[in-house]
């Protein structure tokens, strides 16, 4: 079989037949009369064999190695080629999300390219005062690399850079929130955790308390907790549940009282609230540490339907509960009839 016909069958170029042919890895068996290479079923089974080699990445030289040694093992040497693989894998990936966040900046020449270049680099860095750095230096009139932002955002652990980032997203429109909200459904905690504290940091907008009101579900404490307070103190009732579970839990407890309090002055919300407060107060898993920060919350709310439910616990059945109970009643009852009004309204 002559190089043209090999060429057709295997689909490799003559001038790499004869290269393969120069390099040793597949030398024809045969010459004919005037000279041309001839193949034989093993050489072009071999040129098979070289090909195969090289679609998984094998150079020319580990192909000739492989091939050469009857004792070669194919295991260290695909481990190898399964880590370059992933290296190379990983450096196109990080070229893709620059390419990405270029693209998404909308350049109108290539300073602007530079400048978002420019920016990832400095975003990049190992430094935090040089990530920061980066974000404030950011030209006024240059391209807002929104997903960018997001997603430095989402992976800063330095406070300040983090509020650096923050300030540049808030300036950067509506679409800072809808970049941000992937990182809500994150496994990792801790991007969930700086996803909500950023979303926080937006203007009240729609899209915002959707996100927030979205987190209140999260199993995180953190993550819920701060949604919940950045809400209740937007007069979001639906953080009503999750404000009174951090009651519970002792975490923010205090903050989540005040909010609390507030919401209750709306004549809509009062009921729901004392409600749930009452609920855990009686609930069988209440401790005494809990039903304590429960009566203090109650303190908080206006009305005075609040004062019934610390009567009727100044009878309780744990005396500390009950002593408790009764020093409040009587702080409430001591307060002036224009105080009680003021709490009241």
């Amino acid at each position: 079989m002559l190089i043209g016909e090999v060429a057709r069958r295997s689909g490799v170029s003559p001038r790499m037949l004869r290269h393969y042919d120069a390099l040793g890895l597949v030398r024809p068996t045969g010459r004919t009369v005037g000279g041309y290479r001839e193949y034989t079923a093993e050489d072009v089974r071999r040129v098979f064999h070289v090909e195969s080699l090289r679609s998984l990445g094998l150079s020319l030289k580990q192909v000739g190695h492989a091939l050469a040694d009857p004792d070669f093992t194919p295991s260290a040497l695909v481990g190898d080629l399964i880590r370059w693989t992933e290296d190379r894998l990983e450096r196109e990936r990080e070229l893709l999300d620059r390419l990405r966040a270029i693209d998404a900046s909308a350049p109108t020449g290539w300073q602007d390219v530079l400048r978002v270049v420019e920016l990832m680099q400095g975003l990049g860095s190992t430094s935090a005062a040089r990530r920061q750095q980066a974000v404030l230096t950011r030209p006024e009139d240059g391209p807002v690399p929104v997903e960018l932002l997001a997603e430095a955002v989402l992976a800063e652990s330095d406070p300040s850079v983090a509020g650096a980032l923050c300030w540049a997203l808030a300036r950067s429109g509506a679409d800072a929130v809808t970049a941000l909200t992937a990182g809500l459904d994150a496994p990792d905690v801790e991007v969930r955790r700086r996803a909500v504290r950023a979303i926080a940091e937006m203007d009240e907008s729609p899209r915002a308390t959707e996100a927030l009101t979205e987190a209140l579900d999260d199993p995180d404490t953190t993550v819920r907790g701060h949604a919940a307070l950045v809400l209740g103190r937007s007069g979001v009732t639906a953080a009503v549940p999750a404000l009174v579970g951090m009651v519970v839990e002792g975490f923010h407890d205090v903050d989540a009282a005040e909010v609390l309090g507030t919401l209750s002055r709306n004549p809509g919300c009062a009921d729901r609230v004392l409600t749930l407060l009452s609920d855990e107060l009686a609930a069988p898993s209440a401790d005494f540490a809990t039903r304590v920060r429960l009566i203090q919350a109650l303190v908080e709310l206006p009305g005075t339907a609040v004062r019934e439910v610390l009567r009727r616990l100044t009878h309780d059945d744990d005396r500390a509960v009950a002593l408790i109970a009764s020093a409040f009643v009587t702080l409430l009852d001591e307060r002036s009839p224009a105080e009680r009004d003021e709490r009241d309204l």
